[in-house]
């Protein structure tokens, strides 16, 4: 009997527990210098396809500890997000703390390379919810990497034609 019961209450320690994980690249021919101020700009989180808005006040840099909410669009309930870890425009790792049951680490690096600038976006999802969550989350985390890149590449264009038009219309216009 004894035996029986220290059986069953070994069983109740036992956690159910799931991890998955996916890396998505990009390469862009924007700078290292303007997809990270991208990342960083946690105010303007319009090029994520989950985040809608956060309450992070305008010129903040994101430091180990800081802890933000963020509106998500498609769920009415804001959620925490967490900095963990910051290398100047290399790394951003952050923890999104929602529900209990789940932990979603994304991290964000950004390097040089020889084609141009690779972004890397990776989720890191853990607990017992985490393939429910997956489910549900995977089209947009497809997303992400490619927004960012398509965002700053259109910013960069519209920069360098708005320079074009102003040096055109200025008096030393021979």
């Amino acid at each position: 009997m004894q035996d029986w019961l220290s059986k069953v209450i070994h069983r109740k320690r036992r956690r159910v527990c799931a991890s998955l994980m996916r890396t998505y690249r990009e390469i862009s021919s924007a700078s290292v210098d303007e997809l990270w101020q991208k990342v960083v700009d946690l105010t303007d989180v319009s090029w994520h396809p989950l985040f809608k808005s956060t309450n992070v006040p305008l010129g903040l840099v994101p430091k180990p500890g800081l802890i933000f909410r963020a509106a998500v669009r498609f769920w009415p309930i804001p959620i925490q997000i967490f900095v963990e870890r910051v290398n100047p425009k290399e790394m951003l790792s952050i923890r999104v703390l929602a529900i209990p049951g789940i932990e979603e680490r994304i991290t964000y690096h950004i390097g040089s390379t020889v084609c141009g600038t690779c972004v890397s976006y990776s989720v890191t999802l853990r607990g017992w919810l985490s393939p429910l969550i997956w489910l549900f989350s995977r089209p947009y985390a497809d997303r992400v990497a490619r927004s960012l890149v398509e965002v700053v590449e259109k910013t960069a264009l519209q920069a360098v034609s708005g320079k074009k038009k102003s040096l055109n219309d200025s008096c030393f216009d021979f």
